[in-house]
């Protein structure tokens, strides 16, 4: 076993053999402000653990405008957020139940 898998699996970081990666993880968040025509909206969310943020409110790019389509000021969603070329980007968004 490599020195990797084995601090990972130590760590409690690997499963079945793969070292884990820092992937997008559903977050909750209430929507605040849409900016359709920018392709924008302001969530005020929970933390982000793949991207290392704590709570709080701030405004996203989306990666599909059509995601705006789908949810109202006041909404609760659930949403997946990457950096893309550099940007916090949400790219999975839906209305949580």
């Amino acid at each position: 076993m490599s020195m990797i898998k084995a601090l990972a699996l130590a760590a409690g970081l690997a499963t079945m053999g793969h070292v884990a990666t820092a992937t997008a993880q559903s977050v909750t968040g209430e929507v605040v402000k849409i900016e359709a025509e920018r392709g924008r909206i302001t969530l005020k969310h929970g933390p982000i653990a793949n991207l290392e943020m704590d709570g709080m409110t701030m405004v996203f790019r989306v990666a599909d405008p059509a995601m705006l389509q789908q949810v109202r000021e006041g909404d609760r969603v659930r949403f997946d957020a990457e950096r893309v070329n550099g940007a916090i980007t949400i790219t999975r968004m839906q209305r949580a139940r």
